[in-house]
């Protein structure tokens, strides 16, 4: 089931920060009309009637904010009107938001194919290198062998040391291999993922566009504002803010992809086989995300991965053709829960 994401504050959505700019102007307005008209109100308010009747319409203005009711409606209206306002600079529906999305993941999946067939490949050139090198270990200690029956000490010496400066090297290979198996079951597991994620927005979209259509054309404005001042729950605001939970949720999950897609290529292009060259930093990268919590993208799957291959007894076949999962009849939908 879907984990049902925290939704955003409204002062941190586009929204807000224009309502924030919106206030901010008003508040520096009335400043600037209380300056000019301070002169004004100081001479009304030298009599006594005057002043008496300007504490009357104040107690009336706080008693109306005061009200619950009131501010509730006061407040709904203001995000409705910072929502529309915002709509003229920024994208802020959640639907077209959500297909974004979806041509993004589109980009991503096939980038991140790309990525797993360089990767495959590099993986198969280091499983090469490492081989080569124990052929080699393998050879030199059997000449250093047969040069102890000898008494050669210098070839004894020359090869033994040959063989050790050998296993160091592949030391360091099958750990940067180790590495690189962690990037390659993440990566094809975040391929599996993303198109199945794809599959549930697009679906998402489809049906819930019709969806709102319905509700909003049976809940205006003025109702929800009713259903707000009565304090009881407004099917399209409740339609409304799962939506942006989705939004929010699909975003976090997208932006995880790509920050691993942009770690893994820098790790890939720092790496240089031939001469068994490769960057500490991109380790360091690596294993600071390993050691991150769980990922929204694979969720508990993540510590399963790392584990299969650091685990000498879970073999990865590179030859396995990468799947490539497409909608499956009477597969649940990540999303359905959002709308419990």
């Amino acid at each position: 089931m879907a984990k049902r994401s925290t939704s955003r504050s409204f002062w941190k959505k586009p929204e807000g920060k224009t309502g924030l700019l919106v206030l901010l102007l008003l508040i520096g307005g009335a400043a600037m009309a209380v300056s000019a008209l301070l002169p004004t109100l100081i001479m009304l308010t030298t009599s006594f009637i005057n002043l008496a009747i300007g504490g009357v319409v104040m107690l009336a203005l706080l008693s109306v904010f005061a009200a619950p009711k009131s501010r509730a409606l006061i407040w709904y209206g203001f995000k409705s009107a910072m929502r529309w306002l915002t709509g003229f600079f920024v994208k802020v529906d959640p639907m077209a938001i959500l297909n974004a999305y979806v041509e993004d993941l589109e980009e991503n999946i096939s980038t991140m194919k790309r990525q797993i067939a360089k990767l495959r490949g590099q993986m198969h050139l280091l499983n090469e290198s490492i081989y080569k090198n124990n052929r080699q270990i393998r050879e030199n200690l059997e000449i250093a062998s047969k040069a102890r029956d000898t008494n050669d000490r210098s070839a004894v010496i020359l090869r033994s040391r040959k063989a050790g400066r050998l296993k160091e090297s592949n030391l360091k290979l099958e750990d940067l291999y180790k590495k690189m198996e962690v990037m390659y079951r993440v990566l094809t597991r975040m391929f599996e993922n993303s198109s199945i994620l794809k599959e549930d927005i697009k679906d998402q979209v489809r049906v819930k566009e019709q969806e709102r259509r319905a509700i909003h054309a049976s809940h205006t404005a003025m109702q929800s504002a009713r259903s707000v001042i009565k304090g009881s729950p407004d099917q399209r605001a409740m339609f409304d803010r799962a939506m942006e939970a989705i939004k929010d949720d699909v975003a976090g999950k997208v932006g995880e992809m790509e920050r691993f897609m942009e770690l893994s290529a820098n790790f890939m292009d720092s790496i240089d086989l031939q001469n068994g060259i490769f960057e500490e930093e991109g380790l360091r990268m690596l294993e600071e995300w390993e050691r991150e919590g769980d990922s929204l993208l694979l969720g508990s799957e993540k510590n399963k991965l790392i584990s299969e291959a650091e685990d000498d007894s879970r073999i990865l076949d590179l030859n396995q053709p990468l799947s490539e999962p497409s909608q499956r009849s009477g597969r649940s939908n990540q999303y359905d829960a959002f709308f419990d």
